[in-house]
């Protein structure tokens, strides 16, 4: 139903900057499950380079190097997917993907024209429609995370997010006081207030109150 809308951006994407249509990063989702998670390009490619040339911009630099130092990994032998890997290859993986969250600046000139529409529709968010597909996420439930952020939550009090289905859209997205900017204790109090009390009727009333949220947001 939505292949020309699809089309459209893709399209649009292409004809505004070189690189790929669709950005993909490592998430984790229902049960700890790690898979790739799709968005549509809004950036220029290899974004995350041009970040150290841009620290006179960032809002957040005050707060990146105590976020990087609360990230420790003890021991020297790491388990991923693919096997072994050190741990500084995983210290270096965490760096970059911090870098990338915690820098913030006004007119950030490493979105793209068409970038900047589609992230203030979060039409940026559909190729998760794939994910929805592939089984990885479903359309309503908790966001799935970065591995970092993943990490972190791994305590009795914050773990249990996790027992609910990841989603494109969920319940502290369209919450009313969203736009108030929910604090991160709040957001994760939601999450696991979802994954309590998840049910198809209490999806149905997000995706009705979901696309008010994409088109009112501040």
């Amino acid at each position: 139903m939505i292949s020309p809308l699809l089309l459209f951006i893709i399209l649009c994407i292409k004809l505004d900057s070189k690189g790929p249509v669709f950005y993909t990063s490592r998430r984790v989702g229902t049960g700890y499950k790690i898979f790739d998670f799709y968005k549509f390009r809004s950036m220029k490619v290899n974004a995350d380079k041009l970040i150290s040339s841009m620290d006179h911009l960032n809002s957040y630099q005050d707060e990146e190097e105590e976020k990087l130092e609360d990230l420790i990994i003890g021991g020297t032998l790491l388990i991923s997917d693919e096997g072994q890997t050190s741990e500084e290859e995983i210290e270096q993986e965490k760096e970059k993907e911090l870098a990338n969250t915690f820098f913030k600046a006004a007119n950030d000139p490493r979105i793209t024209k068409v970038g900047k529409i589609i992230r203030g529709l979060s039409l940026d968010e559909l190729p998760q429609l794939l994910n929805v597909l592939k089984g990885d996420m479903s359309i309503v439930g908790n966001r799935p995370l970065p591995l970092y952020e993943a990490e972190k939550l791994t305590s009795d009090e914050w773990a249990s997010r996790f027992l609910a289905p990841a989603g494109i859209t969920g319940l502290w997205q369209v919450n009313d006081f969203a736009h108030a900017k929910l604090s991160p204790d709040e957001r994760k109090q939601l999450d696991n207030e979802y994954a309590e009390k998840f049910s198809l009727w209490m999806d149905i009333k997000i995706l009705l109150k979901t696309l008010p949220a994409m088109v009112l947001h501040e």
